[in-house]
């Protein structure tokens, strides 16, 4: 619900006109959850969630009959450093197998009745080698800003790219601070050799582009992806479209995480489906300080997490909706 951007100063000043929660919406929410029949706060973080659905729908019923699901798929120069288990040609080979049906995310869609948009974003032209410069100019990067569709009651945002982890990793290094090893896992399930090549390569991508961490924006075109950029871009027009948006793993959290550097609460119409088995992830929710709803152990991508949160969500609004009062039920109120 936003005109494309073609620059990144219109991505910060974007930042400085981002809607707020709507007050109204969340205070008829929590009105209702005082009188449906259960004692208070008895259904925990599905509470919560009903709340925070309407709040950032701006809208009293939440509804999600309406999810959506996107995958941004970006190959990355760095993954001819050998720090993935895979060949950069997965990337379009899976996005193959998400048109045809056949991925883990093409079932968990299925399952909960949401909409499927996948993204190709230049795979034939991989991102500048993060190591030795930087992965975009500020035109590629910008150009991740989308609109969000009419309708959509709530996005879950993934991707797929071979050597994204690495990215991720250089990301959150760059945002956060703290060693390569500290956010470096096997990703794809590299191992030995092929581990340490991924730590050195974070390492020396995090000191080559050094000067800039004082620029949340500017390390996402330096040590990002096109993918990254396109989540950053998404989440932004979701919090202008009034929909709400669930991050899957690592790296769609990663691009997420320069929203929450640039401003702490570029992120609260947003919630984390899962923690990845990624070691990294666990570390990045502490410093953005958000909950997971579930740990699975799973680390696929492919917006696989954040697409089954919707079964959460899903369960919160109609928990909300559905139950009775206890003045419609005849049923004793708390004393």
């Amino acid at each position: 619900m936003t005109e494309p951007v073609a620059h990144l100063d219109e991505m910060r000043a974007l930042l400085a006109h981002l809607p707020g929660p709507d007050l109204e919406a969340g205070t008829a929410a929590a009105a209702r959850q005082a009188q449906l029949t259960k004692p208070a706060g008895s259904l925990g973080r599905l509470e919560e969630l009903a709340i925070w659905l309407a709040t950032w729908q701006a809208r009293h019923p939440p509804r999600l009959d309406h999810p959506r699901t996107l995958v941004f798929a970006g190959n990355h120069g760095v993954a001819a450093r050998g720090v993935s288990a895979y060949p950069a040609a997965v990337t379009a080979q899976m996005v193959q197998n998400f048109i045809a049906g056949g991925a883990a995310v093409n079932q968990l869609c299925r399952v909960f009745d949401a909409g499927l948009k996948v993204y190709e974003l230049n795979l034939d032209t991989p991102t500048g080698d993060i190591v030795v410069e930087p992965a975009m100019s500020e035109e590629e990067c910008a150009n991740g800003m989308m609109a969000v569709e009419p309708g959509v009651d709530a996005l879950a945002l993934g991707e797929m790219g071979i050597g994204n982890t690495t990215a991720a990793a250089a990301l959150c290094a760059g945002l956060f601070g703290g060693a390569a090893e500290l956010w470096v896992g096997p990703g794809t399930g590299v191992t030995g050799t092929a581990l340490e090549a991924k730590r050195t390569a974070v390492a020396a991508a995090v000191a080559r582009h050094r000067s800039a961490t004082s620029d949340p924006f500017d390390l996402l075109r330096r040590m990002g992806g096109l993918e990254f950029a396109a989540i950053v871009g998404a989440v932004i027009a979701a919090r202008l479209g009034r929909v709400p948006v669930v991050l899957d793993g690592f790296s769609s959290t990663a691009a997420a995480g320069v929203l929450f550097a640039a401003d702490s609460h570029a992120l609260d119409h947003c919630v984390v489906g899962h923690v990845s088995a990624e070691p990294g992830h666990r570390r990045l929710l502490e410093h953005i300080g958000q909950r997971p709803l579930f740990d699975f152990g799973m680390r696929l991508g492919e917006a696989s997490g954040a697409t089954l949160a919707f079964a959460v969500l899903k369960a919160a609004a109609a928990c909300h909706n559905g139950m009775a009062t206890f003045a419609e039920a005849g049923v004793s109120g708390p004393a």
